[in-house]
């Protein structure tokens, strides 16, 4: 269908079908995500998506028992529907409003699989374990050289081995690191090297390793945005940093009995210094709530180093 230009630009003056248009432009939308977004009546939304998708700026395909809209505008008029809505007031409005949508639908997936992940293990499979789904998943693992970030007796490490071509393992304890190195030679693990150091000054060279992981680490850390610096800078570009740590929490015994030096970090922060640092395709989830005092929750958090 060949866009009018002259009816488009006629459509996108006026401010709903602008608003509505750019929204489905960031991501496909449904009548009732668009009403929680702009806080308008069905009615009143419909009338101008059914405008819009007359003239081919925007498109349906049904989901359920919804119709999902996304956009259609060509590049042309994008730039221009962008900095009209430059001067909308609306405008911060409705991104942050989107970026409450994603969260929430985000939250709503992860409660379901919290709910299905409580039922794994709870029946007996023959054959299905938690340990049997990470060894599979470790051997489609494809990264060369890997760095484990706060080590410890290298239990990680050992498993990251199997599939990756060089394995260097930090740890500040010279005893973890002992122990670790003869775990390794034990087991016939040649690729695997243990380090002594710290995690805010890391004794790799710069852009040496694909992979950066710090799991359940960070939280003894003095500085734990330093020790994200020192895993961009030894991550090659494109490379990806994994972090496995606590959510925020308040047990505050974690000092006394494990040596914790922070009560996890809420995922807002740990995003935060993650993009100060530099890292792209910042990602957190909770992907763990225990059901038994002092209940904590494991956050995981991915990103990348630019190219």
């Amino acid at each position: 269908m060949k866009l009018s230009t002259l009816k488009c630009l006629k459509l996108l003056a006026d401010p709903t079908r602008l608003r509505i248009v750019l929204l489905l432009h960031s991501h496909p939308l449904s009548v009732v995500e668009l009403q929680e977004i702009l806080g308008m009546g069905q009615s009143r939304i419909s009338t101008q998506l059914s405008l819009l998708k007359q003239e081919g700026l925007v498109t349906d395909q049904r989901s359920g028992k919804n119709n999902i809209y996304q956009s259609e505008l060509p590049d042309e008029l994008l730039t221009i529907a962008q900095s009209a809505a430059s001067e909308l007031p609306e405008s911060a409005k409705d991104v942050a409003a989107l970026r409450h949508l994603n969260r929430k639908r985000k939250d709503k997936a992860r409660a379901y699989f919290d709910e299905l992940a409580g039922k794994f293990g709870k029946n007996y499979v023959p054959g299905r374990s938690w340990k049997a789904l990470a060894e599979a998943l470790l051997k489609v693992m494809n990264y060369e050289v890997v760095a484990d970030l706060g080590a410890g007796e290298g239990t990680l490490s050992q498993l990251l081995a199997q599939r990756a071509k060089h394995v260097i393992a930090i740890d500040i304890s010279p005893k973890m690191v002992e122990f670790g190195k003869n775990l390794a030679l034990q087991n016939d693990l040649p690729n695997l090297e243990f380090r002594l150091g710290e995690i805010e000054d890391v004794p790799i060279a710069n852009g040496a390793v694909d992979l950066a992981i710090l799991s359940q680490a960070l939280h003894h850390a003095e500085e734990p945005s330093r020790a994200i610096a020192e895993a961009y800078r030894i991550l090659k570009p494109g490379g990806c940093l994994l972090i496995l740590d606590l959510a925020k929490h308040s047990f505050t015994k974690a000092h006394e009995l494990y040596s914790d030096r922070w009560l996890g970090f809420p995922e807002g922060e740990l995003a935060e210094w993650l993009e100060q640092a530099g890292f792209l395709e910042v990602e957190t989830a909770i992907v763990d709530r225990e059901t038994k005092a002092p209940k904590l929750q494991t956050l995981v958090a991915t990103a990348r180093k630019g190219k």
